[in-house]
């Protein structure tokens, strides 16, 4: 009778010990982090990643650029990054390469100084935390 309980237990402990390995995107380099309830998009940090509504879904053409890319620094992928699931490439105007998602490009809020920070969530209305 205890082996039952215990096989049962492992069982159990089995299922619930799947979401969490697949919650890792990228080799880890992205993780979905449950902030306030919602299933937000991380770093490997839990640095919270954003989406920007003008840029134009599965384009490939990120538009945020020079200043605005310096409060919105890319979540740059490596020269020879290739798509993974819902990942994508995209190549940024000055040549470097910052993954996407879904075809959104994928970015960080200079503001945002913690794991779990959401500062930049709803910035001009335009600005949206990356959501599974």
């Amino acid at each position: 009778m205890q082996f039952r309980s215990l096989l049962a237990g492992a069982a159990a402990l089995a299922l619930f010990a799947v979401p969490a390995f697949a919650a890792d995107f990228l080799g880890g380099q992205v993780k979905s982090t449950d902030i306030g309830g919602k299933m937000v998009l991380t770093d490997a940090n839990g640095m919270s990643l954003y989406t920007f509504d003008k840029d134009t879904k599965g384009d490939g053409k990120s538009v945020c650029n020079d200043d605005c890319a310096a409060k919105w620094p890319p979540l740059f992928a490596d020269d020879n990054a290739a798509p993974e699931g819902d990942f994508t490439v995209v190549t940024r105007d000055d040549g470097t390469k910052m993954w996407a998602y879904k075809g959104w490009p994928l970015y960080y809020w200079y503001e945002d100084a913690a794991a779990g920070d959401v500062k930049g969530d709803g910035v001009g209305g335009v600005w949206h935390l990356a959501v599974e």
